[in-house]
């Protein structure tokens, strides 16, 4: 009995020790992470109203003012639906690995309050930070990217349709485009985005505040974005076990196409509604897909009207960093939308959860 007791206190020692390792590199972690946000913010202030913003900065050495050499691509990274600015340090690495010039924003920060969710304001908080980087760095004005997911995405979509003549080319993962649409499927999923939604708009969608969240729907502008190469990702799976229901990218796909003069490209009503409700592709439309080796999940459709591109993948509330700014890479200002599919898998990044 003694010696079953100290074999106990000893595994249960043991516990204590792993645990206490784990806590301490998850301060690590942390620690190293808040260094690394310090390390790269920048404050900008807004041209709108004046207020200070945060946004996370990156220039590599060859972009600096007074480098000689051409200049180089700047990525503009914007934060998910109840975060910030600081999940722009990812977007650091990335930026490092290409040589390109990076800036993150916070735009308002998370969507709590009607500063933020594609306000005017947050509108020009990332004009701003598009500003800040071209007077910091030296960018090539013909390759200015966007990319966003989620909340991110649904803000990618809505700047795409405020300010179309900066974006070479524009990512969208999983966003949002109705705000009054999102609101409803929230409240039957008991999500906390209707709440957030309703400290943004003054309430829930009625006669009061339709035209608040009409006015913050990227759906309801971006027939702005004719022309802007525009590729919008999502996951059959989303809005089930994620929160945003496929039928969000298809119906801002819809308006694109019949903005590029593509409206025989658009996909039908009662298809978007097979896919939200099965969570798969309408027989009809299974032969739309195509092999593509930058991405990691695989793709179940695939339709391209003009410069915009439509993407349903295997999968949920994801994203691809890696197979977004292999495409951006491709696209050039004044050029037309390069869909072509890479001809070599790109160095896999492990698909990314994309963060509400």
């Amino acid at each position: 009995m003694r010696r079953c007791f100290i074999v106990a206190l000893c595994a249960g020692s043991g516990a204590a020790v792993a645990a206490n390792a784990a806590t301490n590199m998850a301060a690590a972690d942390a620690g190293a992470l808040a260094a690394e946000v310090d390390r790269h913010t920048v404050i900008i202030t807004s041209s709108k109203d004046g207020e200070a913003q945060r946004a996370i900065f990156y220039c590599p050495p060859e972009a600096a003012p007074g480098a000689s050499g051409p200049p180089v691509p700047l990525l503009v990274g914007l934060h998910t639906w109840s975060s910030g600015y600081e999940q722009g340090v990812e977007r650091v690495k990335q930026c490092r690995k290409r040589g390109w010039v990076g800036i993150a924003p916070d735009f308002r920060g998370p969507n709590v309050r009607p500063e933020a969710c594609a306000s005017d304001l947050a509108v020009q908080d990332v004009l701003d930070a598009v500003d800040y980087a071209r007077k910091h760095a030296r960018v090539d004005e013909a390759r200015i990217y966007l990319i966003g997911g989620s909340g991110g995405g649904h803000m990618a979509l809505m700047m795409a349709a405020r300010a179309p003549d900066i974006w070479a080319g524009v990512s969208a993962w999983v966003p949002i485009s109705d705000l009054a649409a999102w609101h409803a499927e929230s409240l039957t999923r008991q999500q906390r985005y209707a709440a957030m939604l309703e400290k943004c708009c003054g309430g829930p969608p009625g006669p009061a505040t339709e035209a608040e969240y009409r006015r913050r729907s990227p759906l309801f502008y971006l027939s702005g974005a004719r022309g802007v190469p525009l590729d919008i990702s999502a996951g059959i799976h989303d809005g089930h076990t994620g929160s945003v229901p496929v039928s969000h990218s298809v119906r801002a796909f819809n308006v694109l196409a019949e903005a590029n003069g593509c409206k025989d490209r658009e996909v039908a009503g009662d298809a978007i509604d097979f896919m939200v409700r099965e969570r798969k592709v309408p027989p009809s439309l299974a032969s739309e897909r195509e092999e593509d080796p930058e991405r990691q999940k695989p793709i179940l459709f695939r339709r391209v009207a003009g410069a915009a591109r439509l993407t349903i993948f295997e999968g949920g509330h994801d994203s691809e960093a890696g197979a977004a700014l292999a495409w951006l890479a491709r696209q050039r200002r004044g050029g037309p939308a390069d869909h072509r599919v890479g001809s070599e898998p790109i160095e896999a990044d492990g698909p990314e959860g994309v963060a509400r």
